[in-house]
């Protein structure tokens, strides 16, 4: 059992920077594979970024490469989501989620989901 809970969304402007954060409670957490997805209005949910177990292997989606860099802590349970040089098609609900497989990292198919935070860019 994991709880997941997504802090760091708000609105900036074109160009700016926000940093994600999500906080899972639980004891087990080092042994999730991370991930993060994102949902615009109209549009079905799309991977972000994942990370595995150790961190050693991080995934992300073509729109985002170069801008966006996962990362985890396993000591303070968080993994986050640096977002830098936003666009205004980043706007979305971002999700937090985690799995206990270390494959399949780019799929949906994951165990555990947060709540999400609104991103909003402005152009």
């Amino acid at each position: 059992q994991v709880q997941l809970v997504e802090s760091g969304g708000g609105l900036v402007q074109a160009g700016g920077s926000l940093r994600l954060s999500c906080a899972a409670s639980g004891r087990t957490f080092s042994s999730y594979a991370m991930g993060w997805f994102r949902q615009a209005p109209g549009k079905e949910r799309e991977f972000v970024a994942a990370i595995t177990w150790s961190g050693r292997t991080t995934y992300y989606a073509d729109s985002v490469k170069g801008r966006f860099t996962i990362s985890r802590d396993n000591a303070k349970n968080t993994v986050y989501l640096q977002m830098n040089s936003l666009k205004p098609e980043d706007t979305a609900v971002y999700y937090c989620a985690a799995k206990n497989l270390n494959y399949g990292l780019t799929m949906l198919e994951y165990d555990y989901w947060g709540q999400g935070t609104q991103v909003t860019v402005s152009s």
